[in-house]
């Protein structure tokens, strides 16, 4: 994450608070992001440096008509700035700051098979317990783990699965004493 992403980010952030605008900068922040992630002509236009930034301006003005003043404005800075090429990392740099703010975690749940929805919201209420936060958890699965699960928070990996025991008891009995 460079600097700049950070800078940006807050700026929003503080710009949308102040003025009681979060959700609505939120919103409209997250269907940008999406937009230029799902649309490759999108993404090609922002990152063109052969395109003027006059033009990206005029057609992100056109494109964003309707759009809360806030979000509106501090588009068209990244434009000025010459950082709307950014604006997928300034964008998730964004979410984890709000993430933060409003104390949720975001961790993957990793697994041998498949959880069931119940048992991942079991998994899911426990650690809301255990931390005191919010949880968002996106859920993957990995056969080699053989059994339990991982859990994986930035980078905080607390690994209960079978293959890490098996490790941990490989390491142990190899150990020189």
């Amino acid at each position: 994450m460079a600097v700049a992403h950070r800078v940006y980010a807050e700026a929003l952030l503080e710009a949308a608070q102040d003025q009681k605008r979060l959700d609505q900068a939120r919103q409209e922040f997250e269907d940008f992001a999406a937009a230029v992630e799902e649309s490759d002509d999108l993404r090609r236009f922002l990152q063109n440096p052969q395109i003027e930034l006059r033009t990206k301006r005029e057609a992100l003005d056109d494109l964003l008509e309707g759009s809360d003043k806030i979000f509106l404005n501090f588009i068209r800075l990244l434009v000025e700035k010459d950082r709307i090429t950014e604006v997928e990392d300034i964008y998730e740099e964004w979410a984890r700051l709000l993430a933060r703010q409003e104390r949720v975690l975001e961790l993957e749940l990793q697994t041998a098979v498949e959880l069931s929805d119940e048992e991942a919201a079991k998994v899911v209420q426990e650690i809301e317990e255990a931390s005191g936060r919010d949880v968002v958890a996106t859920r993957t699965v990995d056969p080699d783990l053989i059994g339990g699960l991982v859990v994986q928070a930035g980078s905080l990996r607390l690994d209960a699965s079978v293959r890490g025991r098996l490790q941990q008891l490989r390491d142990e009995l190899t150990a020189t004493t």
